[in-house]
């Protein structure tokens, strides 16, 4: 096998969501991380960063959530969902979810829809709720790949 052989690349079993999967997790992340800043240095660039950046990530969790579906299906042959292939769908999904409301939330207060007072208290909470969900995601999806030792 031959690491630039684009057969192995392309056509791995789970590869594609291995590797996109890293996308959305480092947008969001680095989001949370600029919107924090933001809030905390009253600069209006680093909350227009965190709103492109959730933006992105809100975006690449579907081709994620497809080709974890697709990988399932593939290289997991259709397992019965039960135990950590379980926990991670559901984990997931919530993650997707959460990135996606809290994109919306940035994108409200970007229009000026809501002040952001009204919203900072509990977007930041959804942001740190879904740090910590990415992080169990990514946790149970490195056992399903055998990073993490396996199943």
């Amino acid at each position: 096998m031959h690491p630039f052989d684009w057969h192995t690349v392309v056509l791995a079993k789970h590869a594609q969501h291995v590797v996109l999967i890293h996308f959305p997790v480092a947008l969001f992340i680095i989001g949370v991380v600029f919107d924090v800043m933001g809030k905390w240095l009253r600069r209006e660039e680093f909350a227009a960063a965190a709103y492109y950046n959730f933006f992105v990530a809100a975006i690449s969790t579907v081709p994620v959530l497809l080709t974890g579906l697709i990988a399932w299906q593939w290289a997991l042959e259709g397992q019965r969902l039960k135990g950590t292939l379980l926990l991670h769908l559901v984990s997931g999904s919530a993650s997707a979810l959460i990135i996606w409301i809290v994109w919306f939330l940035a994108r409200r207060d970007r229009r000026g829809a809501a002040t952001p007072e009204e919203t900072s208290l509990w977007k930041f909470a959804l942001e740190f709720l879904g740090v910590a969900v990415l992080a169990l995601t990514g946790h149970l999806g490195g056992f399903l790949s055998g990073v993490n030792g396996g199943l």
